[in-house]
């Protein structure tokens, strides 16, 4: 047996799955065994596309006759979620795994994508995940870019001050002017009429990951960058910590929100901070065009710089960019559940209903060349594709991929926390970062 198929079984018997019951899936009829249509059992990854999830999935069953089933994994439990569900007779026929070390993980339970439309209509196909075997089986989905999102109308109202730090927001080129802007606009907050410069750092699972997971992004990447690393590392070195640390003590300081405050703060709180315009800056990324626009912010007010951390020629970095959402059909689904799985991911890159769910009901940036004249109304999604046409910047990659596990990521949370509510010092969380990424690596690499 190999690593990966032992660290499939471990994961598995911690959800409290007996080897027994994983070989009892391979011969389960499912939820189509009396079918000659079969039906679709999705597990989304995605809370913020879930109204748009459940409104293609009803109209794919008018037109076809085929029951399509949405369910939404709640923010930050998808892979919990995911562990639960795929041994249920009605397990999930399609899913999501996070890009390689997540593929590790589901491999054993991904079918062959490779003669699939949403293969062959990949621009790059080499962008697809192969398993153990060579045999294409996870497909993406979606591009996506993140930063920190800025409200115009209120950033340039603070230009307008008498002695502001920028005359726009393309001054904004370095953590130094962040900084010097951010530490003004928290300083004189009334005259703004804003209750701070960022949104709350909620702890909360829908929002925690943009600092474990997106803001550590950034310290990985330079570090990557640096040393040539391009597959998943069992050490890390921590270079670029003090980097880390600044930018997040400035979310944390220049907030909307006390730092003592921020363990019940949620997604929706940071949101709705930002869309009534109580906050100038919020971190987070081109999906939040959904909930943005739903609480009635208009697109003009909308930009995206990078998030700048302090390191040397920053002035020109972009936006980061990648993905980390690729579609699986469960292969112990029954072969009728399997070809409905796939045709129904078929329609939703080739007819016109599904591929404007995925632009503009979604806001996804999609790898398709079926969908390359797909105009969005994403405005978030507009700046990320000049950012990443602009010859004058690079882009940063995403490199969380490569984090060793969910663990990993949850230790690195409970110490940011920690150091953010003061009951807790730094060096905890350099310790998680870096010792807890050998460790974790250890785990689920042993032989």
């Amino acid at each position: 047996m190999n690593r990966n198929i032992k660290k499939a079984v471990s994961i598995a018997a911690v959800a409290a799955m007996s080897l027994a019951g994983l070989s009892a899936c391979g011969s389960k009829s499912g939820s189509g065994g009396d079918g000659e249509k079969g039906k679709v059992y999705y597990l989304n990854f995605k809370p913020e596309a879930n109204d748009a999830w459940q409104k293609i999935a009803k109209k794919y069953t008018e037109e076809t006759g085929v029951e399509v089933k949405v369910v939404t994994a709640a923010s930050n439990t998808y892979e919990s979620t995911l562990r639960s569900e795929i041994d249920k007779d009605e397990a999930p026929t399609l899913f999501q795994v996070n890009g390689p070390v997540g593929l590790a993980t589901w491999e054993s339970y991904c079918d062959d994508m490779s003669d699939t439309e949403v293969y062959n209509q990949l621009v790059d196909q080499s962008a697809a995940l192969k398993n153990s075997d060579g045999t294409v089986v996870a497909i993406p989905y979606v591009n996506e870019t993140y930063g920190i999102i800025y409200n115009k109308d209120l950033l340039n109202k603070y230009t307008q001050l008498d002695g502001a730090k920028i005359s726009s927001a393309d001054d904004i080129k370095s953590f130094d002017t962040l900084k010097e802007v951010a530490d003004d606009i928290q300083a004189r907050k009334a005259e703004l009429g804003v209750d701070g410069a960022f949104t709350s750092a909620g702890f909360d699972s829908s929002s925690d990951w943009r600092f474990k997971t997106h803001l550590a992004n950034m310290p990985l990447y330079y570090e990557f960058k640096d040393d040539n690393v391009t597959t998943q590392p069992a050490t890390i070195k921590g270079t670029y910590l003090d980097n880390y640390k600044q930018i997040f003590d400035l979310y944390i300081t220049d907030s909307t929100t006390d730092r003592t405050q921020l363990s019940s703060k949620t997604g929706d709180d940071a949101n709705s901070e930002f869309a009534l315009g109580k906050a100038v800056f919020y971190q987070n990324g081109t999906w939040a065009w959904t909930d943005l626009s739903a609480a009635g912010m208009n697109a003009d007010s909308l930009g995206m710089m990078p998030i700048y951390i302090g390191v040397k020629g920053e002035e020109k970095q972009g936006l980061t960019t990648g993905s980390e959402n690729y579609w699986c059909v469960n292969t112990n689904a029954s072969d009728a559940d399997k070809k409905a799985s796939k045709d129904f991911l078929n329609w939703m890159i080739t007819s016109d209903e599904g591929k404007a769910a995925l632009t503009n009901d979604m806001g996804f940036v999609t790898p398709f060349k079926s969908m390359s004249d797909e105009e969005t109304n994403n405005p978030l999604v507009k700046i990320a594709k000049a950012d990443t046409e602009n010859p004058d910047t690079y882009s940063v990659s995403w490199n969380f991929t490569m984090m060793p596990s969910d663990d990993w990521k949850n230790n690195l949370g409970s110490a940011l926390l920690e150091y953010a509510q003061g009951t807790g010092d730094w060096d905890n969380v350099k310790t998680q970062f870096v010792d807890g990424w050998a460790s974790e690596y250890n785990l689920t690499h042993e032989s």
